[in-house]
């Protein structure tokens, strides 16, 4: 399933905030099994890295939906090992602290953050066989 075009319209919404936990696990609710507003308050206190710049939303709402899929922590460590990779840390405050001074508001930041996701979810989750980590990451 492509949950893309949902993400896209909550992170587009301004009547109401969605955070980038929220981003993920509302339009991923058919695969936690929870109804939009349990999703919605579920995450509601992991954007902003559980409001300290701690782990990223992105990674915690995405653990999650992975754990809720049936994958094992070695899928999990792998994403986030892959994160830490390609934007050079897993920390709200140290992602956003280099996206500033790179000069992109926060909101693209965290816009691209959730769309990287999404798409790892999609391929990740669409990928019975078990295929590689590696291979839904590019």
């Amino acid at each position: 399933m492509n949950h893309m075009p949902e993400v896209e319209k909550l992170r587009a919404r301004t009547d109401i905030h969605f955070n980038c936990a929220q981003s993920l696990l509302v339009p991923f609710r058919d695969v936690t099994g929870l109804s939009e507003e349990e999703s919605y308050r579920l995450g509601s206190l992991f954007g902003s890295g559980m409001h300290h710049g701690g782990l990223c939303g992105t990674l915690s709402s995405a653990a999650m939906i992975l754990g809720m899929a049936g994958f094992g922590k070695e899928v999990s460590t792998a994403m986030i090992r892959d994160f830490k990779k390609r934007h050079d840390s897993i920390q709200c405050r140290e992602l956003l602290a280099a996206s500033a001074k790179r000069g992109i508001p926060r909101k693209p930041h965290c816009d691209g953050l959730v769309f990287e996701m999404t798409k790892f979810l999609d391929e990740t989750l669409g990928d019975t066989a078990g295929e590689s980590l590696q291979e839904a990451m590019r």
